[in-house]
């Protein structure tokens, strides 16, 4: 692996690279649980980074499950075809 500034963990200073995660929320009256999420992750610490258009789409996907009001909200990640189109 490359070793320049932008892929070293700001942590522990190991390495990150792309993998994926499981988020989850507890909304309190329910929770969120959104698996395969793309997340930068370090291989040394463990600590993880999610993109812009990532977080949007999570926080998308959070707002849904808080309007319905569900009580366990499980799914996978599907990136957004509106967010990748949005500058």
């Amino acid at each position: 692996m490359k070793s320049n500034k932008s892929n070293r963990c700001p942590v522990c200073n190991g390495y990150k690279s792309m993998s994926e995660t499981t988020f989850t929320v507890d909304l309190g009256f329910g929770v969120v649980v959104v698996r395969h999420v793309p997340a930068e992750v370090c291989e040394q610490c463990g600590a993880e980074w999610l993109d812009d258009v990532t977080s949007k789409n999570l926080e998308q996907i959070v707002q849904n499950a808080r309007s319905s009001h569900s009580m366990v909200e499980i799914s996978e990640y599907q990136p957004s075809p509106k967010s990748k189109l949005a500058s």
